[in-house]
């Protein structure tokens, strides 16, 4: 039997791209009706328009999640258009700059932690009373791999992505028995812009990153989309605080 959100109301941020978009329209296609927000209002409009050609229920809201004006707007809206809140995929990040640690700066941490942990924590922080009004709901972070290991040139990066899952945890306590699961998910490379981004583009260093991958390959968006939906299901009901890697193996050596 496949998973459907028939009756459900669904907000992915970042979903102008990639794993957000793949997302957004997955939970479209599975009958929820779907908030995509991000900063690209073309690109944005242009998923939501996507979703409805497809007989789906989408609508698009410009938000940066940094400013938390915008991220209660963002819910606010939601709610307006949609009557209430069941699920939310806290997906919008960077990376930042690759460098040592030594060479990391000021604005590079400001702008990594204000993207990656204030933006997942300001969603929750309204996500939470609009899905209590409802009895309840789930919600999933999107974490990375870089949040459960080290990686060099990373160490911002990782940073973000370790307080990603110390605030899934946090959230997911004080929250579990309110009605709502908060758990995360833990890419590892992913056939997005951001690893393109990565390897620069270049061959040798694509393979370089692919071998790391037992599997022998990267992930694609659509294989997050599917342990999204399924932690944001029934079927994970007792799934609480969880942080689960999506990764080919990455993490097992």
């Amino acid at each position: 039997m496949e998973i459907t959100f028939k009756e459900k109301v669904a907000l992915v941020t970042g979903g102008t791209s990639g794993i957000g978009e793949a997302t957004a329209k997955a939970f479209a296609k599975a009958g929820a009706r779907v908030a995509i927000t991000g900063r690209r209002a073309d690109r944005g409009q242009a998923v939501a328009d996507q979703i409805k050609e497809s007989g789906g229920e989408a609508f698009f809201v410009s938000t940066d999640i940094t400013d938390t004006v915008q991220v209660e707007s963002m819910v606010a809206q939601t709610v307006k258009q949609y009557g209430r809140l069941d699920i939310a995929f806290n997906n919008a990040g960077i990376e930042g700059d690759l460098a040592p640690l030594t060479e990391q700066t000021d604005d590079n941490f400001d702008v990594v932690m204000n993207a990656n942990v204030r933006g997942v924590l300001n969603s929750m922080k309204f996500e939470i009373p609009a899905m209590l009004k409802n009895g309840g709901g789930s919600i999933v972070n999107n974490s990375s791999i870089a949040g459960m290991i080290g990686m060099e040139t990373l160490s911002v990066y990782c940073a973000s992505k370790h307080a990603v899952i110390g605030l899934t945890k946090c959230a997911a306590l004080e929250c579990a028995n309110k009605g709502i699961r908060i758990n995360a998910v833990c890419p590892a490379a992913i056939e997005t812009d951001m690893f393109s981004r990565f390897t620069q583009d270049d061959e040798q260093n694509r393979e370089y990153f692919t071998s790391l991958h037992p599997i022998g390959r990267v992930g694609t968006v659509e294989e997050v989309a599917n342990l999204v939906l399924w932690l944001s299901s029934d079927r994970a009901g007792f799934m609480v605080g969880q942080s689960i890697a999506v990764d080919g193996g990455f993490t097992v050596p």
